[in-house]
């Protein structure tokens, strides 16, 4: 790439919003040039309208820090700027659904994380490695936005990037039953220690919205593009529990499966180790060398060691396991605000990139 594509995020205050920025602090495709937020923080720096609600290990990029925030619903003002937008704004959904819309009919690209345009018809919602074909819904979207360049992309809820990457890795041998239940870090709610005390040696059994997508995601993310929509994969029947608990970052899932043809316990392995897609093919900047790593030992994955695999990029599974009532059982382990959040888009478009659907204006 010759020239770094100009980016905005949408939302940039927020914790995915921070995320974005350290995540594309020198990258070589990209650059901040715009961060946009609520009216409340519009026309102070960002390091000002963040304060002291930095949440990130890594401190704010210098390139960033004095950037003038823009009101995120002066659309044009802020579409002005910039070649795409990440967006990771906190509005209700059909706020969210509106704002992303009037920014893809600027003719802007928009790679969004959040959850409202999931379900839209002709919206792709993509884990690049598993079903970057997907973007080909861009073409029919842009018709019925009447747009040439703009669009929406968004990537899938962060708890099921520790199970739906196994499920595309053993498609031969037929998925059919899952009953997953997820340990969902605080992060996953915009949250530290210091902002929910309550969190401290506690566990929370309810997530809103979170089991129906835990459920019906993968489901949507292993269909296939006909007619203009995505059709959603028939099996595997999948039934979640999610649990909120006291860790900062990384979702673990522990997970039953059943198959259509039994394979062993090899099988499975070699699957997972060798899984590869779109992004380490094309070599993209943000793509794990390998997506999902196996761990032998009995008591790993563990959020300490693990969930910054491949720079937070990558899944790690264990204990994989013939099960007595289910085929085999085993535990996933990824990163929630990287590879399920700001990481993930950020390779959302990379591979939109390399595929020339986001290109400068």
């Amino acid at each position: 790439m010759d020239k770094k594509l100009r980016v905005g995020i949408l939302g940039a205050t927020g914790m995915v919003g921070q995320r974005f920025i350290s995540l594309l602090e020198n990258h070589p495709w990209f650059e901040v040039v715009t961060v946009a937020a609520s009216p409340r923080s519009a026309g102070k720096t960002y390091e000002e309208a963040v304060g002291g609600r930095w949440k990130m290990d890594t401190p704010m990029p210098e390139g960033v820090k004095n950037l003038i925030v823009k009101n995120v619903n002066e659309v044009e003002e802020v579409a002005s700027t910039v070649d795409f937008v990440f967006s990771a704004v906190d509005m209700t959904k059909d706020e969210i659904r509106a704002i992303e819309e009037e920014y893809a009919k600027t003719e802007t690209p928009v790679v969004s994380n959040n959850s409202a345009h999931r379900w839209t018809k002709d919206v792709p919602m993509v884990v690049p490695e598993i079903n970057a074909a997907h973007f080909d819904l861009i073409k029919t979207q842009k018709e019925r936005l009447g747009t040439t360049r703009g669009f929406i992309a968004v990537k899938p809820n962060c708890s099921i990037q520790s199970y739906a990457p196994c499920l595309a890795a053993w498609k031969e041998f037929g998925p059919k039953e899952v009953v997953a239940t997820t340990y969902q870090a605080i992060s996953g709610a915009g949250k530290t220690f210091k902002d929910w005390p309550e969190m401290v040696e506690n566990i929370i059994p309810y997530i809103g919205g979170e089991e129906e997508k835990s459920e019906q995601e993968p489901l949507r993310v292993l269909g296939k593009v006909e007619n203009g929509e995505i059709v959603k994969a028939q099996l595997p029947k999948i039934t979640c529990q999610c649990l909120r608990v006291p860790v900062l970052n990384g979702h673990t899932a522990a997970v039953f499966i059943n198959f259509e043809k039994k394979p062993t316990k090899e099988q499975l392995i070699e699957k997972l180790v060798s899984f590869k897609g779109f992004p380490q093919e094309e070599n993209l900047p943000s793509a794990p060398k390998q997506f999902i790593q196996y761990l032998e030992e009995d008591n790993r994955p563990q959020v300490k060691l693990d969930v910054d695999y491949e720079n937070g990029m990558g899944v790690s599974i264990g204990r994989l396991r013939e099960d007595s009532m289910f085929d085999f059982k085993f535990v996933g382990l990824s990163h929630n605000t990287v590879r399920g959040a700001a990481g993930g888009a950020v390779l959302c478009a990379e591979a939109l990139s390399a595929k020339g659907f986001i290109q400068a204006k």
